[in-house]
């Protein structure tokens, strides 16, 4: 591993102890393996920590939850199967409880709400829609906002999710008018430069899986969120 790329690495780690390494991941990188054989973040990280480290043999890196790739903030990454049986355990259950920023082209109204409603997933499009009801595909979205601010062009909303769904945030807020700012598939106008989206996964709350003392992370937004 080259050292500016080592020394980056090292610089957008949250928190790390033996069970946990927690990063604050940029728009356009993998956690886990995908079809495009990318290099993943969870293979980036086991050659780091074994340069760093002078690891012999193999290092355990396991993912107990994702980040779309066009997503940027905080990832978490078990660095033992102890820790990553148990962060699964926590996540499914909803023992971690996470916010997300969001610049959407729209502001909401109201400023503040539940949204509740019913989504089904296209596989082939990689994309997800808001369906009329329960069906037999359909399954409940739940998440809760809050509008922040607004800069000179776009308008910053905290999103606290309930439920899991496939892009369930780009999803929902896209349905009530709000398109986040470079999300092509859910109603952007435009792009963004470096091909990721204005999501941001903001903070982290969660009892440590092994040591049973509270995490609490915040995570910076990405340079190019000028204004926020």
């Amino acid at each position: 591993m080259a050292q500016n790329e080592f020394d980056d690495l090292q610089g957008r780690i949250l928190h790390e102890d033996n069970h946990l390494l927690i990063l604050n991941k940029r728009p356009g990188e993998i956690v886990q393996g995908d079809k495009t054989g990318d290099e993943p973040l969870n293979e980036t990280l086991k050659a780091f920590i074994a340069q760093r480290d002078a690891k012999p043999g193999q290092v355990f890196m396991g993912v107990p939850h994702r980040l779309d790739r066009p997503v940027s903030g905080i990832v978490v990454f078990a660095k033992t199967s102890k820790a990553l049986e148990r962060l699964n355990a926590m996540f499914r259950s909803g023992e971690v409880h996470k916010t997300y920023w969001a610049l959407c082209c729209g502001k909401p109204s109201p400023e503040s709400a539940l949204l509740t409603d019913w989504m089904t997933r296209n596989e082939k499009l990689n994309k997800s829609f808001i369906a009329k009801g329960p069906g037999q595909e359909a399954k409940e979205a739940k998440l809760k906002y809050t509008f922040l601010k607004s800069t000179e062009r776009y308008h910053l909303v905290e999103v606290e999710l309930l439920t899991g769904r496939h892009h369930q945030i780009r999803c929902q807020l896209a349905h009530i008018g709000c398109p986040i700012k470079g999300d092509l598939k859910y109603g952007a106008p435009r792009s963004n430069p470096d091909g990721g989206i204005s999501l941001h996964a903001r903070s982290i709350r969660f009892i440590h899986p092994v040591k049973k003392t509270e995490i609490f992370l915040e995570a910076p937004v990405p340079v190019s969120w000028k204004g926020v």
